[in-house]
């Protein structure tokens, strides 16, 4: 069936990531071996957090919850990638295309928003040790980690019901891997400059406010561990604070690049490509980047196979 046809019908069609031949063959065993990796990762992250008690700290709490949101995203859009290479049907109904877009929006704004208060945890962790146990109590983790979800899952509501809301009086192809807002704007014959504007708002809000408050914790971090004695110190803090800023922007980047550009700027081919980065990259990459180089997480993980296969003589 033609995409053409489907003006009049409730489905939308992704026209998708690969295509018939041998090389999209490889990417998307590559895709399905990354999703499995960054399913296991995560999940074992979140398993090393709950098991053992040395990692109950407010750090290692926002930390499960930025694994288990980067579960849910690749979730949310590469079962689907897979199903439609598998099956050759690109079909998605409009529910399950709202689906979508709620769930990446909510999943989106709340990381934003956590890689913040994680920031800020790390800020307050080095330059104000001594005053960590209050300010980072217990309580206030919870807060934050659930005020992240709160706000990412409002934003996204009202976002969802906007962007459906248009009429779609063309084709009804999207020129994506998943139903993303930008590519859908685009099917849309109403005028939806204003609601544009609500987007960029909410950028600035979801976007700009947060990166701004990571750069300025990790300025504020390098300052205070160049005043370390310690070279050992020093570069180990550098190594974390260069690899952290570069998952950051790995995100940030590309989030920014495409929910803040007008509509007419956006091409099909490097939209795919951007959001590449922050729905199928950086979940697999965060586990590694924060958790895994930890000693802290490797003694956990070292414990749970001790207690998986004990040793016997």
């Amino acid at each position: 069936m033609r995409p053409d046809n489907l003006t009049a019908s409730t489905n939308f069609i992704l026209l998708g990531l690969f295509s018939a031949s041998l090389s999209s063959l490889v990417s998307f065993s590559f895709l399905v071996g990354t999703f499995i990796v960054t399913l296991m990762e995560n999940t074992l992250m979140i398993l090393l957090i709950r098991r053992d008690p040395c990692l109950h700290t407010p750090m290692y709490f926002l930390l499960s919850h930025l694994s288990f949101m980067d579960i849910l995203h690749v979730s949310n859009i590469v079962p689907k990638v897979i199903a439609d290479f598998l099956s050759g049907s690109r079909a998605i109904s409009f529910a399950g295309c709202g689906t979508q877009v709620f769930l990446s929006l909510t999943l989106l704004g709340s990381e934003c928003l956590l890689l913040a208060a994680m920031s800020c945890d790390r800020y307050v962790a080095i330059c104000h040790p001594l005053r960590y146990p209050v300010l980072m109590s217990e309580r206030v983790s919870v807060l934050l980690a659930a005020g992240c979800w709160l706000v990412g899952a409002l934003n996204a509501t009202v976002h969802t019901g906007l962007a459906l809301h248009f009429p779609f009086c063309h084709s009804r192809a999207i020129d994506h891997f998943f139903c993303e807002v930008p590519a859908m704007l685009k099917l849309s014959c109403a005028d939806t400059s204003r609601y544009e504007q609500g987007v960029d708002v909410s950028a600035v809000i979801f976007l700009l406010i947060p990166l701004s408050m990571i750069c300025a914790s990790y300025v504020q971090i390098l300052l205070t561990v160049l005043q370390m004695k310690s070279l050992e110190a020093r570069k180990k803090a550098f190594s974390t604070c260069s690899f952290h800023m570069v998952v950051v922007l790995m995100y940030y980047g590309p989030f920014i690049f495409t929910y803040m550009r007008p509509k007419s700027y956006h091409t099909p081919g490097q939209d795919k490509l951007l959001a590449i980065f922050y729905t199928i990259v950086t979940p697999t990459l965060n586990p590694v980047i924060y958790s895994f180089r930890n000693k802290d997480v490797l003694t956990a993980m070292k414990n749970l196979l001790r207690g998986s296969f004990p040793y016997k003589k």
